[in-house]
């Protein structure tokens, strides 16, 4: 039996809307990120971007456990002397909610060009409004 590797040609790609509110943030980024690699896919392949295109609304409403809105703290470095900055979750979401979603979601992709493949698939709104309504269009009777 020969081991089954999918063809860029084979892969059909679909939109999934994903609505982020009340619901935790660990939970909508799993299921972007499985969405996103093709995971839910039979086609699935490591090696290979299977995945489809996932949108992502009400990012401003996304819920968090814990101490983590005023504890969680998002670092990032300028790469010169003294650029650390470390703002926590409530000053992030503040100023761009997306980010929260964006940056949970690259944690769990692969670090490297397929993973960056899949992450230019994504789309964060802060609200329930996304300029995507064409290509949700699909016959009676199909899946999204």
């Amino acid at each position: 039996m020969k081991t089954y590797s999918p063809k860029a040609k084979d892969v059909q790609r679909k939109w999934h809307v994903i609505d982020a509110d009340g619901r935790i943030l660990g939970d909508v980024a799993v299921q972007a990120a499985a969405l996103l690699r093709g995971k839910h896919k039979a086609m699935f392949a490591p090696s290979m971007d299977t995945g489809d295109y996932v949108i992502v609304v009400n990012a401003a409403k996304v819920a968090v456990t814990g101490k983590k809105r005023t504890e969680k703290i998002y670092y990032r470095h300028s790469g010169y002397p003294g650029g650390l900055k470390a703002p926590n979750f409530e000053t992030v979401m503040s100023q761009d909610p997306r980010k929260i979603i964006e940056h949970a979601v690259w944690g769990m992709l692969p670090k490297n060009s397929i993973g960056r493949a899949m992450y230019r698939k994504l789309r964060v709104y802060t609200g329930a409004e996304h300029p995507h309504q064409g290509q949700l269009i699909r016959k009676e009777g199909s899946e999204l």
